[in-house]
């Protein structure tokens, strides 16, 4: 899924290049999704840029033709984190055919969720309002307008601008069927998310409050945007970014040649691609492996790969959920729920055992040559709440066979049972821990275990004979460098684990 804490993997994956080579830092690349993916690193909240931004050595910030992106959302990202110090505007290239999402796109959002609440009597999915699935819908329809627009005369801008808003209105009045109390609210809904977003940009002085009014956009008319606000709006914010606007396809292979390294991250995960999640409830871009050399335009190169998983599992919005625990029957469900809420969002994620078939398969399709395990700390019963942790190790279907595949029908999904492993709990602190052997041994054996079930689930009983991803760290807590590296090998003395 998303939320295993990606975000703090670049910065520990940075941290290493720095100290091999400080000058190999060439760029870390964003690749897909928009301002709907939370990563927290190095203590910074970030939705739309790169993790990397937090290190000052690396050279560029680079946002591929692959993300759809609000020009303000980079604004409302940047200024504060310049004010922190950090050197943003200065790193930062996006390529000039990224995708320009703007409010159609956030009210569009908005529309579809209450058209399939209430006029198709569908569950909410729980959007995010970010306009993510909407702006992506524009560029299979080939309605996208390129942030290399905002390089060109202002009158091809509104003049596409025009169309886009038109469009959205039509689709928002006579298809979605909004009712004008609800079209009001949804000015109310952004606004809100927004000024709770930014609330610490605002206490600082850096944005008025009024930015993030989305009031403004609405006429007494329904259905209507008062174009004129928003034409400006757009088009002095994406200006601004002129000189942040380049082919990057050049600077990424420059780097290649110059024998620097790209870190490159996803928004989203494995089990949230459009085509091979978990639909209906996945993301609209694809979230791993071949969209880097989509979204970068460069000839396909070898490159490493590092799947990253927390300890336990994590879902939000409207996931089947196989391996969910009940906060209110489970004394770890209900510690965990309070670590557990969205980047974006603010939700609260639900909270479950970790689901090794999930892993394994992701493992064996997403092809990882190293894994990164997060918030073991989390586990720890330090005042003896549980008594018991458990892995999924794998399913059982409706005949009562045991399987190991998730399989890619939805109801399918839901038919299956999780068959758990259950291993004793330890009560240290792990958070100074710096060495494995540090760990206390019941932790040590859930590592162990974990690692096994998901090299099983991925490539059956012979799955110590295939090449294994490498573990590159276990993460003991929040902080920079609250990682385990010395990890030893998990090969089984017996040939079945």
């Amino acid at each position: 899924m998303g939320d295993e804490g990606k975000g703090r993997v670049v910065h520990e994956i940075l941290e290493q290049i720095h100290k091999e080579d400080p000058k190999s830092l060439g760029a870390v690349m964003k690749v897909n999704g928009g301002a709907n993916a939370g990563h927290t690193a190095a203590g910074l909240k970030l939705n739309l840029l790169p993790s990397g931004v937090g290190s000052s050595a690396v050279e560029s910030l680079i946002v591929g033709s692959g993300v759809v992106a609000d020009p303000r959302k980079f604004l409302w990202e940047a200024i504060p984190l310049e004010y922190r110090g950090l050197s943003v505007l200065e790193r930062l290239k996006i390529d000039e055919k990224c995708q320009l999402s703007d409010i159609s796109h956030r009210l569009l959002d908005l529309a579809w969720e209450n058209y399939r609440v209430k006029q198709l009597g569908q569950k909410s999915r729980g959007s995010t309002g970010r306009g993510i699935s909407p702006a992506y819908c524009d560029e299979t329809g080939q309605w996208q307008i390129f942030y290399q627009i905002f390089l060109d005369d202002r009158s091809e801008f509104k003049k596409a601008f025009k169309q886009r808003i038109d469009r959205a209105m039509d689709i928002i009045q006579h298809v979605c069927k909004i009712t004008h109390d609800d079209w009001y609210e949804f000015f109310e809904i952004l606004t809100a998310a927004e000024k709770q977003a930014n609330q610490d940009s605002v206490r600082q002085n850096l944005f008025p409050s009024e930015e993030f009014e989305f009031k403004p956009f609405a006429t007494d008319e329904p259905f209507s945007l008062n174009f004129e606000y928003a034409e400006e709006v757009y088009w002095q914010a994406g200006t601004k970014l002129r000189d942040n606007i380049v082919d990057i396809r050049p600077l990424v292979l420059r780097k290649f040649s110059e024998k620097k390294s790209v870190v490159v991250e996803f928004g989203q995960a494995f089990w949230l691609d459009k085509r091979h999640g978990f639909t209906p409830n996945v993301t609209a871009s694809h979230t791993f492996s071949s969209e880097v050399f989509q979204s970068a335009c460069i000839p396909l190169r070898e490159m490493s790969q590092i799947g990253c998983c927390k300890a336990y599992d994590t879902k939000v919005g409207t996931h089947h959920f196989i391996t969910k625990i009940d906060p209110s029957k489970s004394k770890l469900a209900h510690k965990l729920a309070k670590l557990e809420f969205g980047t974006s969002t603010g939700r609260q994620r639900m909270v479950g055992w970790f689901d090794a078939v999930e892993k394994g398969n992701a493992l064996r399709f997403g092809g990882f040559e190293y894994l990164v395990i997060n918030k073991l700390d989390a586990l720890s019963s330090t005042n003896e709440e549980f008594n018991e942790i458990k892995i999924c190790i794998g399913y059982e279907n409706p005949e009562g066979q045991e399987v190991s595949t998730v399989p890619r029908c939805e109801k399918k999904h839901k038919e299956l049972k999780p068959i758990y492993e259950k291993l004793p709990v330890w009560t240290e602190d792990i958070g100074d821990c710096k060495k494995f052997e540090q760990l206390p041994s019941n932790a040590q054996n859930y590592v162990s275990r974990m690692f096994q079930a998901v090299c099983f689930n991925a490539y059956g009983e012979n799955w110590f004979k295939h090449k294994l991803p490498k573990l590159l760290f276990i993460g003991v807590g929040p902080d920079p460098k609250q990682i385990i590296q010395d990890i030893p090998s998990f090969l089984p003395k017996e040939k079945n684990p």
